[in-house]
């Protein structure tokens, strides 16, 4: 099957990223599941949103075996909807959920991510943001700390990379012999602050997801590190897999013209980091307070049509399984 072509298995939409590497779309997130084919060991990447927990299983009993689970889940970040599912599947797989030691605190219940920012601009997701579930989950009886020397467990041919900026802890995961790239939201393959966007899945290669990122000076460094890998394969949390050449220039365009293409020009984080450290959010910016009837109408908007996908991809999903 060609690289990035998506396929059904019952209810669930899934796509290989690159030999021993399938994805599988909950809606907008994407999951991971990777192949150790020597000791006959997989591993998840995320875990999706609270509902994914029965997708990433019957996805998983598919491409290995019934009633298969992994040697460990291993956690790009701790957003909502990346670490959705997780205490779920942890429990009833009685695995590891390995992670970031500056993920940490909003993975065992420490702290709360800085707020969302809905002046983020890019679409009316952004405006809807301040919604979204900022957490802190947790997760603490299977949290592990990732190893410091960039190795990852039960993947010995991968490495990951510390990519903060879009949050704390962030990583994004490569694995060298074939240049695939799993980069979490350090980028993203379509605008994920677009209604639009989020509903067709419309492939470009962009900054992290605005509305959630809380520092950009730590996230264009990111996405400059990640660029010098020359990856060949692109997969990230949200959008879809792309490769070749003409991936590289646009990821090395982002690269080296981060503030015009990815920053927001009046974001609350565009002129100040949050702050965090090993225990959480230490400082937040001051609030943009400038809310106007045509943001009300365009909130507004912006959650009928998310709704209406949202209640669409249920009523498919239940018509395949019925």
């Amino acid at each position: 099957m060609k690289s990035g072509t998506m396929r059904s298995v019952m209810n669930v939409n899934w796509f290989t990223v690159a030999p021993g590497i399938w994805g599988v779309r909950d809606g907008y997130v994407n999951m991971y599941f990777i192949h150790n084919a020597v000791e006959k060991k997989w591993v998840l990447v995320d875990a999706g949103l609270k509902r994914s927990a029965s997708k990433i299983k019957e996805l998983a009993d598919n491409l290995f075996w019934p009633d298969s689970k992994p040697a460990a889940i291993i956690l790009t970040h701790g957003h909502f909807d990346h670490v959705g599912s997780a205490m779920e599947l942890a429990r009833e797989w009685d695995v590891p959920v390995f992670a970031h030691l500056m993920e940490l605190p909003y993975l065992t219940g420490l702290s709360a991510y800085p707020p969302a920012d809905p002046w983020a601009g890019g679409g009316l997701v952004s405006v809807v943001s301040p919604v979204f579930p900022t957490g802190p989950v947790n997760i603490s009886d299977h949290i592990q700390l990732l190893p410091q020397d960039g190795s990852l467990p039960f993947l010995p041919d991968w490495k990951y990379i510390h990519t903060p900026g879009h949050s704390p802890g962030h990583i994004s995961l490569f694995r060298k012999r074939d240049r695939v790239l799993l980069a979490g939201d350090a980028f993203v393959t379509t605008r994920q602050e677009s209604v639009w966007s989020v509903m067709t899945q419309s492939k470009i290669l962009t900054g992290p997801p605005r509305y959630f990122t809380y520092d950009w000076p730590a996230a264009a460094r990111s996405v400059q590190e990640l660029a010098t890998l020359e990856p060949e394969t692109v997969a990230t949390g949200h959008g879809q897999v792309m490769k070749g050449e003409e991936m590289r220039k646009m990821l090395h365009k982002l690269a080296d013209n981060f503030r015009e293409l990815a920053v927001p020009v009046h974001g609350r984080y565009t002129k100040e980091a949050a702050v965090t450290d090993e225990g959480g959010v230490t400082y937040v910016p001051q609030k943009i307070n400038r809310l106007t009837p045509g943001v009300a109408v365009a909130a507004g908007v912006a959650v009928l049509a998310l709704t209406a996908w949202l209640v669409y991809r249920g009523r498919k999903s239940n018509a395949l399984i019925s």
